[in-house]
């Protein structure tokens, strides 16, 4: 009977040596195994001191499993061994009594958060902890004294370091027997990283009851995140070879699922993280998270737009293990290398690429560009394999995202295609979620609050001037002053959109047609418009100023004198300018009458008064649609005393790009707000849809949406970013707008999304695989097509002499397309002598870019009429005026058109020459220096 059971020892030995090899101590266990003789124990020692513990584990379980003259009753002997030195949990496996799956998960996640979080840990005051931990029954006798006297020889992080490698070879129920003694010994810092917690802004932790091992793997993402909402349990299914979509409301966990992939992944080669919003989400990726807790094991590095790196993606490649980048930045180098371009990157240099909000991979996202060449290189892998040739390595995806939408499903049905399409996209083989219950227990509390319905509206004298503006510009409109007076408010904004329509192409038929006075009318008739949708919005006085603004701007820039001249006024824009100014003390008289001011503000600011007079610390985000009224609602906040009165300090963050009547924020300024938002310096944020998706910080515990429904992804990022255990989440609605009743439309978008994931993850492993095929092949084809008909289209191309540019605005000639060159098959930039001349250049702050090769400072504009007609770039040291084409009338051959992008152009333009571009540089600056000599 005892040789049958040490034969099924050695079966349970050979079987858990993995995980055994990693929780026995081999040094105080050999003194105690009696049936190895002593010459295999001098080996198994050896190699403790040559190779450390985990060799000489692996090599005990192999003498043991091989040896042939252990004695009988030798495994009974083992496991008393085991539990003497204190390795219980070794000792189940042996007896094969391993813990349920479910335990043994939450035990693996306990112990890779220990090892993540090592480098703080090892800064414990050891001794002290070590006795606690002696007292709980988590260490020996002998673990301590060895504990001690490693801290009298090498100091207190060398005994810490011993210390926690003792304590995760512990049974399961370990951990929170450990956070007990680190609270015990005023550790509350470590132990708030540990369980996840926000802090008080002094620093000291929230005092909570003690969590068990269970509780905290249900919230272990949050711990290495900050917050408590989260699901490392989701995690280890999709760390096989396999890629996998995780999708989670609440996105803190998702990101640290990432970060927990990256941790595990074994591969040879790189790990790529990614992340598509904006350049703050790189930084708070790098310190926060990867930089943060994988520094110590891997070299990690961020790149975007905004890096001062100066040396080539490939080789931050080449000298990194983990990469976090903007999915463009690898979009591009995956098109050099396609190019043949000695500077581009291909996928085989990666074993796992971890795409963050993974829902944005759709049709003609940057994300989807990347994964089509993932998606064409294992097609071509298979037809590799057919001919018995090795494959091309392809890295492993993992897909994280908060909500993945139903894309405008109007079935469920629709709605199910659209989430097998996304999982065909990222090359899934398993969606890992929560079910929708368990996500809605810890989602924000929702409210909606109603305003009033506006009952007056304002009878603008300015719309009377606009029927001038209409009868100049011969619209069919007329309107009525005292009809418009009487129309709800609703209609008169629905009236000015169909006008604003109007106005658009008023202002395309215009520039065609050369008609400078439609084209100017237009343009001001669109800044009317913008002050009308602000006063829905914001104050009147805030539109009042936008208009002020605009025309003294207007004015200025078409007054500025220059060594040649000054730009010239036309009538039209002198009518227009003394049509406002006479207008002017009428405007003001309006909006200083309250019963003009929206109700929707009103309820605005009894919700924010609520928050901050129900909330001890009180941190929170609105989010606005336009710049204009992130901007006006902050300057509102905070010259209101009221706000003052119960602590808000506010601020705005708004997005980067150059395509507002707004100055845009650099990405300097908005890790500035970020940080003071995160640090609580600023307590409210007012913020565009730019920090929607991925902003994480663990105190904000509200959030507000101003006026503002867009879809259900939109409306589940919105509402994550309510961190904090009672967050809330706010609709400010006007009552008959309809953005109540679209809120409610997204919410039955969300509940059909999670029925969809629910029957997808039901569905037969065949037929799933099918779909995926099918979705796959289909995007093959459309991407096979795509490409032959811009080949076509190229061959097409005809030269630039065909077409000519004048200005959208005055329709002053501007060059030949024979004048233009592209640099980096990108910028149109045209050089010559003679456009100089026409031109003048303004410095605009905004536009300041510092990348790798060149640098854009400032606008050029028209020297006619001030017109912009694109930025200043530094090229190489070599100052070349950039075109926008949406600023230029097209003379194709004998008509006239207006385009937005060149890529509409079928013209092919020569590539920007640098070198004969430099020599004339060169021989310029000679002659003008041989002539000061002279």
């Amino acid at each position: 009977m005892s040789c049958d059971k040490d034969a099924e020892t050695r079966h349970t030995l050979d079987c858990f040596r993995d995980r055994l090899k990693r929780l026995i101590q081999v040094e105080p266990l050999l003194d105690l195994l009696h049936f190895l003789e002593p010459d295999r124990k001098d080996r198994i020692k050896a190699k403790f001191r040559e190779e450390g513990n985990i060799s000489a584990a692996t090599l005990l379980i192999d003498e043991i499993i091989h040896s042939k003259n252990c004695e009988q009753g030798w495994s009974r002997e083992l496991v008393t061994a085991l539990e003497t030195v204190g390795c219980k949990h070794a000792a189940k496996y042996v007896l094969n009594s391993p813990p349920e799956p479910t335990e043994e998960a939450e035990n693996d996640s306990c112990v890779r958060l220990i090892d993540l979080l090592q480098l703080t840990l090892v800064n414990m005051k050891t001794a002290d902890v070590c006795a606690h931990c002696r007292v709980m029954g988590l260490l020996t006798q002998e673990d301590q004294e060895n504990i001690l006297k490693l801290i009298e020889n090498q100091g207190n992080i060398g005994g810490a370091r011993l210390l926690l490698k003792r304590l995760v070879k512990n049974e399961a129920g370990w951990f929170s027997k450990f956070l007990q003694a680190l609270e015990d010994t005023e550790h509350h810092e470590l132990v708030r990283e540990l369980r996840g917690e926000p802090c008080n802004e002094d620093g000291e932790a929230h005092k909570s009851s003690p969590v068990t091992d269970k509780e905290f793997h249900q919230t272990a993402t949050g711990s290495l995140r900050k917050t408590g909402k989260n699901s490392m349990s989701l995690l280890p299914p999709v760390l096989s070879a396999n890629s996998s979509l995780l999708s989670e409301d609440l996105d803190s966990s998702v990101d640290s699922s990432g970060l927990g992939a990256c941790a595990d992944n074994e591969g040879e080669y790189l790990e790529l993280a990614l992340s598509q919003v904006i350049v703050p989400l790189v930084e708070q990726h790098y310190k926060a998270e990867f930089g943060r807790f994988l520094k110590h094991q891997y070299s990690v590095e961020r790149v975007s737009g905004a890096s001062q790196l100066k040396i080539s993606f490939p080789q931050i490649i080449e000298q990194n293990d983990i990469i976090i980048c903007t999915a463009q930045i690898l979009e591009n180098s995956l098109a050099k290398a396609k190019n043949g371009d000695e500077d581009g990157i291909k996928l085989s240099q990666f074993t796992l690429m971890v795409i963050d909000e993974c829902h944005h991979t759709k049709k003609g996202g940057v994300y989807n560009h990347i994964m089509i060449r993932y998606l064409k290189q294992k097609h071509q892998n298979q037809l590799l394999k057919k001919q018995d040739k090795s494959p091309v390595p392809l890295p492993q995806i993992l897909g994280l995202t908060a909500s993945p939408g139903v894309g405008g499903a109007m079935s469920q049905q629709r709605a199910e295609e659209h989430i097998l399409q996304i999982c065909a996209n990222l090359d899934a083989f398993t969606i890992k979620t929560k079910t929708f219950e368990e996500e809605e227990a810890k989602t924000p509390f929702k409210r909606i609050a109603r305003a009033e319905e506006r009952k007056e509206v304002i009878p603008l004298n300015v719309c009377h001037r606009i029927n001038i503006m209409k009868c100049v510009i011969s619209a069919p409109l007329v309107w009525d002053h005292n009809l418009l007076t009487l129309m709800s408010f609703q209609i008169c904004i629905g009236f000015f959109l169909m006008l604003n329509i109007k106005e658009n192409i008023l202002k395309n038929d215009a520039a065609k047609e050369e008609n400078q006075k439609v084209r100017v009318c237009a343009e001001h008739l669109r800044q009317y418009n913008e002050a009308l949708h602000q006063s829905n919005t914001i104050r009147m006085s805030d539109a009042f100023r936008f208009l002020d603004k605009y025309h003294n701007e207007e004015l200025k820039t078409k007054s500025i004198a220059d060594e040649e001249g000054t730009v010239t006024i036309t009538d039209t824009e002198r009518f227009l300018f003394t049509l406002f100014k006479d207008n002017k003390a009428k405007l003001q008289e309006l909006m200083g009458k309250p019963q003009y001011e929206n109700n929707s503000l009103a309820q605005l600011k009894t919700n924010i008064l609520k928050e901050f007079s129900t909330r001890e610390r009180a941190r929170g985000i609105i989010f606005t649609r336009t710049r204009l009224s992130a901007i006006a609602l902050c300057q509102w906040i905070q010259e209101n005393p009221k706000f003052d009165e119960v602590g808000v300090s506010a601020s705005y963050l708004i997005g980067g790009g150059d395509q507002s009547v707004v100055k845009p924020m650099t990405a300097a300024e908005q890790k500035d707000v970020l940080n003071k938002f995160r640090d609580g310096q600023i307590n409210l944020l007012i913020a565009t849809t730019v920090a929607e998706e991925g902003l994480d910080i663990a105190e904000c515990n509200f959030v507000i949406r101003y006026c503002l429904v867009t879809n259900e992804i939109a409306m589940i990022q919105a509402r994550g970013r309510g961190r904090a255990e009672d967050s809330s989440y706010t609709l400010v609605a006007e009552a008959g707008s309809g953005v109540a009743e679209r809120e409610s439309v997204n919410e039955y978008r969300e509940k059909m999304m999670s029925k969809a994931i629910a029957k997808v993850c039901k569905m037969n492993r065949a037929d799933y695989e099918k779909k995926i095929r099918e979705f796959q092949m289909q995007a093959i084809m459309e991407e096979k097509v795509k490409i032959k008909k811009k080949q076509q289209k190229g061959m097409m191309k005809e030269p630039p002499s065909k077409i000519s540019l004048s200005c959208r605005q005055c329709s002053v000639f501007v060059c030949s397309g024979e004048d233009i060159e592209k640099i980096e098959n990108m910028h149109h930039v045209n050089v010559t002598t003679q456009f100089s001349k026409l031109i003048t250049v303004r410095e605009n702050a905004s536009l300041q870019e510092r990348l790798l090769d060149y640098e854009t400072n400032g606008v050029i504009a028209c020297k006619n009429c001030g017109q912009q007609w694109g930025s200043m770039m530094l090229y190489k040291s070599i100052e070349c005026p950039c075109l926008h084409i949406k600023n230029f009338v097209v003379t194709y051959g004998s008509k006239k058109k207006t385009f937005s992008k060149w890529s509409e152009l079928p013209i092919k333009f020569p590539a920007f020459d640098y070198t004969q571009h430099a020599d004339l540089l060169v021989e310029d600056s000679g002659e003008e220096e041989d002539m000061e000599t002279d």
